[in-house]
């Protein structure tokens, strides 16, 4: 039988890395515990800010956040008023147990957001909740994502009751290579959902970039 494994999760350690990395010392559980209270936090406070990618890095007495995101200014706010509101939010969230640590926020600006999956995966959940035919959706999203020189294949998959027919099911299109069982091939997944008043529909995008080799 086949064995479906997340994309990254395939390569790590080998073209790919952890989101979540650094030290954590004897408070493993508790560090872990908070890293995923402050990913969930920002994802639903940075909803409509187009975010990315979130990574946290830990250091002895410093947590390093950086926010990859199409948006960067939404975030910043004047004067950068915005990153203090954020630092401010997530030391409230997981509270001062583990002693005085510095929180840093690093905001990256994505220049390209037809190059990265999970923005991709976000614009066509958009367009479905907005009712829009999940195959115009489909085809939009290839046709833009392409129109990338970097890019060398992309494929994406909506699955559910798609257009709010009673018996779920899944449709994909794909355009270009896409070789899905390559270690070395550059691939950036992600998957999102639209929640529409039939119930949810999943959405998967896969887009290859290329191979990568060891240095």
């Amino acid at each position: 039988m086949a064995h479906k494994v997340h994309p990254k999760s395939f390569r790590i350690r080998g073209t790919e890395d952890w989101n979540i990395r650094g030290f954590y010392g004897k408070k493993m559980p508790q560090f872990l515990m908070e890293d995923f209270l402050i990913k969930d936090f920002l994802m639903k406070k940075l909803a409509e800010a187009s975010v990315s990618n979130i990574e946290i890095e830990h250091s002895a007495n410093k947590l390093n956040i950086i926010i990859s995101t199409a948006r960067p200014g939404l975030i910043i706010g004047r004067g950068g008023g915005g990153v203090d509101t954020l630092k401010k939010a997530i030391e409230k969230k997981i509270g001062k147990k583990e002693g005085k640590r510095e929180i840093k926020i690093e905001i990256r600006e994505i220049k390209n957001p037809w190059g990265s999956a999970s923005l991709v995966a976000q614009f066509a959940a958009q367009q479905i909740e907005k009712r829009i035919p999940f195959r115009q959706v489909l085809k939009g999203s290839i046709e833009k994502v392409m129109q990338n020189r970097d890019v060398k294949g992309v494929r994406v998959e909506a699955s559910g009751r798609l257009n709010g027919i009673e018996i779920a099911r899944k449709e994909w299109l794909r355009q270009g290579k896409l070789p899905r069982n390559t270690i070395r091939a550059d691939i950036d997944y992600a998957q999102a959902e639209a929640h529409c008043t039939y119930g949810k529909i999943g959405i998967k995008v896969w887009i290859y970039k290329g191979d990568k080799f060891d240095k």
